[in-house]
């Protein structure tokens, strides 16, 4: 009987370990620059439950949203890496700027949802290499479609304002994409900078049907936090704009064509789970987005007084009416 016991007692020994892991909680924190970058995050979580990640019982969340703010973005980041999470996820470039330096250090995995120059944040697109890897939204690469796209949309457009953030993390980038892109389109371009929606509200008066044909407001968290006020501008003086982000159609901008933001956080999920199996973020290639779409905005197109085409309309994944 005493050997017995002892023979159960082992049985359990051994068996602890692996009941152990089955049951560990993994815990993965979220970081979000803005509002319109959310659904990425909404899209990373609905394909970690398809991947069996149950919230509550196998994996916990914590995501933030500094909703533009700076300094508020800096203590979040500097929270999370105190806390020492299993992983973190961001969405924006602007977010995952401020996590780089200080996960590196505490050995905490990073993967970015959405970036639109993952060169600033990996030392290659095939060997990231250390703690961090992610999907590239592949905006400054479509700057020329999405200004081809205006084109067909308007024919008549020549003169296009770009609004752009100097202290943005893509601000150099973003400038030299789509001044590349004019030239070749053979548009010019009236270049604005912007460092708050203050001198976003300030600049704005300027932007006149008498001066400009167009606005192209470019990728960065400041910019598209500000797209509401943009947008009412535009409806007044019936002034086409072009955003990076699709949901920013759905808040009145024209159109875009771009990275479905959902889909890219569904992508990043997937390399997550490969990390907490064991993956390194470091080998695990960075990933263009699996799927592209093309928006339009019919009510803001009869608000500006532009008739789209049925053909255009056709090709567009999704309309809003």
């Amino acid at each position: 009987m005493k050997k017995l016991i002892l023979a159960l007692i082992g049985v359990w020994v051994l068996l602890v370990p692996c009941s152990s892991e089955a049951q560990k909680v993994y815990r993965i924190d979220g970081l979000s620059s803005g509002d319109q970058f959310l659904p990425s995050l909404e899209g990373f979580k609905s394909r970690m439950r398809e991947l069996g990640y149950v919230e509550g019982k196998n994996v916990l969340y914590d995501f933030h949203n500094s909703k533009g703010d700076p300094e508020l973005l800096k203590t979040m980041a500097q929270n999370m890496v105190r806390g020492k999470p299993d992983v973190i996820v961001t969405s924006s470039s602007t977010a995952t700027v401020s996590l780089v330096k200080a996960t590196e250090s505490a050995n905490i995995p990073v993967v970015f949802l959405s970036a639109g120059n993952p060169l600033k944040l990996v030392k290659s697109y095939a060997r990231p290499g250390n703690n961090i890897t992610g999907i590239s939204t592949a905006a400054l690469e479509l700057t020329e479609k999405r200004l081809e796209l205006l084109k067909e949309l308007d024919p008549s457009v020549k003169r296009v304002a770009t609004l752009n953030n100097p202290n943005g993390v893509n601000y150099q980038e973003n400038a030299t994409s789509i001044r590349e892109a004019a030239k070749k389109l053979g548009l010019t371009l009236l270049e604005v900078e912007v460092t708050s929606r203050e001198e976003i509200a300030k600049v704005l008066p300027n932007l006149t049907r008498k001066k400009v044909d167009a606005i192209a407001a470019l990728a960065d968290a400041l910019i598209t936090s500000g797209i509401e006020m943009i947008v009412d501008h535009s409806i007044k003086e019936k002034l086409p704009v072009i955003p990076v982000i699709l949901t920013n159609v759905n808040k009145g901008c024209l159109a875009t064509y771009g990275a479905d933001y959902f889909a890219l956080g569904q992508q990043g999920a997937v390399m997550v789970d490969k990390i907490l199996k064991g993956s390194k973020p470091g080998d695990l290639p960075v990933e263009q987005p699996y799927k592209l779409k093309l928006v339009i905005n019919l009510k803001t197109a009869k608000a500006i007084g532009l008739k789209i085409s049925r053909e255009m309309l056709l090709r567009a994944d999704e309309v809003i009416e």
